[in-house]
């Protein structure tokens, strides 16, 4: 695939699914209105737009390293020709789905909605399981020693403190 190609396929999966998930299935959730705080703690708010300002930009600087280094897409249909080991998948090996996970949440958070928080938890168990039953048997066949190493280097959801280096 094109960088071009890569990149177009990029942006068009980053608004249908994540944009689906994160930003419009939210949406009808709460109609983005604020509720009184959860727990009346309203801090909580504040820590849901921390969540979502670290989310934006981790699921932004994911989608084009797929395109611009990875050559491909996060979509299953258009994979990646490469595999990406640089920018924040060197402290973890799912930055979109934490980003997405933070987005949800942070929303919850941000709105006062329990209904979201728990529809965030479904997010993260669907993938969860798509990540463990799909994703990384795909990328094992494809990318075999290389994302081996990738995996016993870098957790697979909670951030490392240290970078990992990738030597290829």
């Amino acid at each position: 695939m094109k960088r071009a190609s890569a990149v177009l396929g990029s942006l068009t999966f980053l608004v249908l699914a994540p944009g689906t998930v994160m930003v419009y299935f939210p949406w009808t959730i709460c109609r983005w209105r604020l509720g009184p705080p959860l727990l009346e703690f309203p801090p909580f708010r504040v820590v849901g737009v921390l969540m979502i300002m670290a989310g934006l930009p981790v699921m932004l600087d994911s989608f084009a390293r797929f395109a611009m280094q990875g050559l491909g897409t996060p979509a299953p249909v258009a994979p990646p020709r490469h595999l990406v080991v640089t920018g924040l998948y060197r402290y973890v090996r799912n930055p979109m789905y934490v980003a997405g996970l933070l987005l949800v949440m942070g929303q919850g958070l941000l709105f006062g909605s329990s209904r979201l928080l728990e529809y965030g938890l479904f997010v993260w168990l669907a993938s969860f399981v798509f990540v463990v039953l799909y994703e990384e048997p795909a990328l094992q066949r494809k990318f075999g020693k290389d994302y081996e190493d990738f995996c016993a280097h870098v957790p697979r959801w909670i951030p490392r403190l240290k970078p990992f280096e990738h030597r290829s």
